[in-house]
């Protein structure tokens, strides 16, 4: 059997903006970022590696960092959400298509 993983929490909007705030003004004052994140994220409770996100999340948003920023993570999934469905209309069409063409081609019993 699979291992079952307790659900992750969700943290509100300003809390995790919060948390990054704090996060990039440790950075101004130490002058370095060593050692930054593991001190905000005990202090706050959250994870180590959740905070770590946050903040390259925030980085990649405001462009200190390369990638796709959330808004466009966000496009994406709706564009591949919406392609899914397409391709799953389109195989319904193809298959009554196919059913009314067999139909047609049948000889009327006389």
């Amino acid at each position: 059997m699979g291992s079952k993983r307790a659900p992750r929490p969700r943290y509100p909007e300003e809390f995790r903006e919060r948390a990054v705030r704090l996060v990039f003004e440790a950075y101004e004052e130490e002058g370095t970022t060593y050692g930054v994140i593991p001190s905000i994220a005990d202090k706050l409770g959250v994870s180590r590696r959740t905070l770590y996100y946050w903040v390259r999340g925030a980085e990649t948003d405001a462009g200190l960092r390369p990638g796709a920023t959330s808004t466009e993570q966000e496009r994406l999934a709706e564009l591949e959400r919406e392609n899914r469905e397409l391709r799953r209309a389109n195989e319904i069409l193809k298959a009554a298509s196919a059913f009314f063409a067999a139909e047609l081609d049948r000889p009327e019993p006389r």
